[in-house]
């Protein structure tokens, strides 16, 4: 796959896993009981962190999309908080608070989509500077 092709396909992943992270998220935190019953225990600080790195996701892919050199920065500063909020969630968790375990897997491939993404991204600019110089 070529470049061009391969950051396409990662703007799009981004833009799409951030706009499925915003209408999920917002599903549960402004919608009816219903819907916070339909997710079990889940952890309020985690909801609303991945609620918001929901738009932070979109702006990777416009950035990414745009091939803006911000977004292996913001790629970066999103998988680091990501990881920061899962070491919370793990000290929650010890503290014995509620959670499904669904959330634990859903913070790790986050984790590991961001650290993914900026890896590609950073090897997209290296390869860049090579070309330029």
């Amino acid at each position: 796959m070529n470049r061009r092709l391969s950051q396409l396909v990662l703007a799009l992943f981004a833009l799409g896993f951030g706009l499925l992270t915003i209408i999920s998220g917002g599903h549960v935190l402004f919608g009816d009981e219903a819907a916070r019953r339909s997710v079990g225990h889940y952890v309020p600080f985690v909801l609303w962190f991945n609620f918001i790195a929901g738009f932070a996701y979109v702006s990777a892919g416009f950035g990414i999309l745009r091939s803006h050199p911000w977004a292996a920065k913001l790629a970066l500063g999103i998988a680091v908080t990501t990881f920061l909020v899962f070491v919370s969630l793990g000290i929650h968790i010890a503290m014995g608070g509620a959670f499904e375990v669904r959330t634990i897997v859903a913070m790790t491939f986050r984790t590991l989509t961001w650290c993914a993404i900026y890896i590609v991204l950073s090897r997209f600019l290296i390869q860049s500077r090579k070309l330029t110089q």
